[in-house]
Parts: structure tokens; C-alpha cells; sequence
């Protein structure tokens, strides 16, 4: 049962029995910190001091469900509501996306923990223990040419 302030409390309850909550966090309160902010596809965003609850909630959600509206919700607890359907438009891939929210999810918890770069290493690591090939990128080398010759290579078939 929840009883809210304005209902009174059972006669033979002590008001110093209650787990009062409210003054807990009140006592802890740390001082107010800002969000890091972002710029994603012509946009900045300021992600929430803290982890809301809403987003750990749906994070477990998510997990175990491709629901896009468990996604939306997800990702607009951190960005807000019209950011998904932004970044969709802006042809965002899941590569992309899941490099943001491992960044975003660190930098809230602690801001400045995890570069981007380093965000995208930890992305690619994850998924190539998943089973799944990296994606290419520009830093990686070029495969080398073959050499230039008259004719066909030794194993052709040509005698």
C-alpha cells in the first residue's frame, strides 16, 4: 500500500518508524553537476548528470527485446524523444549507435572516462567476441597490390 503525505498515518505507527527516504537523500545530496554535451548530426545534446532510472529499467528491457518503441524509450530517457527518430533520418547504423550509447553510458556515470575512440575500440572488441567481423575504417591499411607481371602467375594452368 502507498500512502502519500497527505494521508495520515495508521494510529498506532510511530512517525520515527517510517524508513523515511525523502530525508536520506536530502542528507546525501551531493552538489549539482551538469551533463556532458554532445553534437550528433548537426544537434547537441546534453546527457543527464546521472543514470535515470527509466534508462537502467529499460536498459535490462532492452537486452532481451528489438522492440524499436523499448529502443526510442531507452535512448530518450538520455537524449530525448526525437532524438532516435533524428539520428534514423541522419542514416545512423547500429555500429554508430551502440558506440554513442557506450560512450554516453559511461560519460554520464563518469564524465570523461571513455573517449570516443576508446568507445569505438571497446564496440568493435564486443562484437568480434559476438562472432561478428569489424567494420572497416579509414585507419586500417589497404591490401597490397599484386606485383605487376607478363603474364599469368605459376599456378595458372598455362604451360
Amino acid at each position: 500500500m502507498i500512502e502519500t503525505d497527505e494521508q495520515a498515518l495508521d494510529v498506532d505507527q510511530a512517525v520515527d518508524d517510517v524508513a523515511d527516504f525523502d530525508a536520506f537523500f536530502a542528507e546525501q545530496a551531493e552538489p549539482e553537476r551538469r551533463g556532458v554535451p554532445l553534437r550528433l548530426y548537426g544537434r547537441t545534446y546534453t546527457l543527464p548528470p546521472t543514470l535515470p532510472a527509466l534508462y537502467m529499467l529499460q536498459l535490462h528491457r532492452v537486452m532481451h527485446s528489438a522492440r524499436p518503441e523499448d529502443i526510442r524509450r531507452l535512448l530518450g530517457s538520455l537524449f530525448g524523444p526525437e532524438a532516435v527518430d533524428h539520428w534514423a533520418e541522419a542514416g545512423m547504423d547500429d555500429r554508430k549507435l551502440g558506440i554513442v550509447l557506450m560512450w554516453a553510458t559511461a560519460n554520464v556515470a563518469d564524465p570523461g572516462s571513455l573517449s570516443m575512440e576508446q568507445a569505438a575500440a571497446a564496440y568493435d572488441k564486443r562484437e568480434a567476441a559476438k562472432g561478428k567481423a569489424p567494420r572497416p575504417t579509414a585507419s586500417r591499411p589497404k591490401p597490397k597490390n599484386r606485383p605487376k607481371g607478363g603474364g599469368k602467375g605459376r599456378n595458372s594452368g598455362r604451360r
